[in-house]
């Protein structure tokens, strides 16, 4: 198991068919405490997992929000919205199937946004991000992105799959930006931006 940092660079994904993203939070009171504070753990905070595909410069089908399997096959698929941070592991994955994306996609960009109104960063902790080879039909973690929690943004570019020949590649980006919440097209800008 290995933390990926940018410094890094891309990782060959060779032997990998299926890779797996999945993004962990939990709920916060922020800098309430009390009757509000325990409302607030109990709702939760809705981060999003989203997926852009994309054909050279361009985002083509997004992975996340209400489309859970954009390209119609299986290929790229994610795993439904949690709207608050509950449970035990992922809170959200998107799963690649390599050999089923269609040629004309170059490269796919992982983001976790705080996109809906009243959802922030700031609001979630113990942010994590998993890499899984899922491979074989089991899925085992490779690796951990670690974002920073300082940032008073609400988007975080966190990883790009990208293909180079008949091969792909993932890099870390880990970079975050604002996205106006609830604005799809602001969302593929800024994956597009990365």
């Amino acid at each position: 198991m290995i933390t990926l940092t940018k410094e890094d660079g891309p990782a060959d994904l060779d032997g990998v068919t299926h890779l797996t993203i999945g993004v962990s939070w939990d709920p916060t009171a922020g800098s309430s405490g009390g009757v509000l504070g325990k409302l607030r753990r109990k709702t939760g905070t809705d981060l999003d997992l989203i997926a852009v595909a994309m054909q050279g410069g361009e985002p083509v089908r997004l992975a996340g929000l209400d489309s859970l399997d954009p390209m119609g096959n299986g290929s790229l698929a994610h795993s439904g919205d949690n709207h608050t941070g509950h449970g035990d592991g992922d809170d959200e994955t998107v799963t690649v199937e390599f050999a089923r994306l269609p040629s004309a996609i170059t490269s796919i960009v992982f983001v976790a946004a705080a996109y809906k109104k009243g959802s922030s960063f700031q609001k979630a902790r113990n942010i994590s991000f998993k890499v899984y080879d899922a491979t074989g039909g089991t899925t085992q973690q490779v690796a951990d992105i670690w974002p920073s929690l300082l940032s008073q943004d609400n988007g975080c570019a966190v990883a790009k799959a990208v293909r180079v020949g008949g091969a792909w590649k993932l890099e870390v980006v880990n970079e975050t930006g604002k996205i106006k919440q609830g604005d799809e097209h602001a969302l593929m800008r800024f994956a597009v931006s990365k």
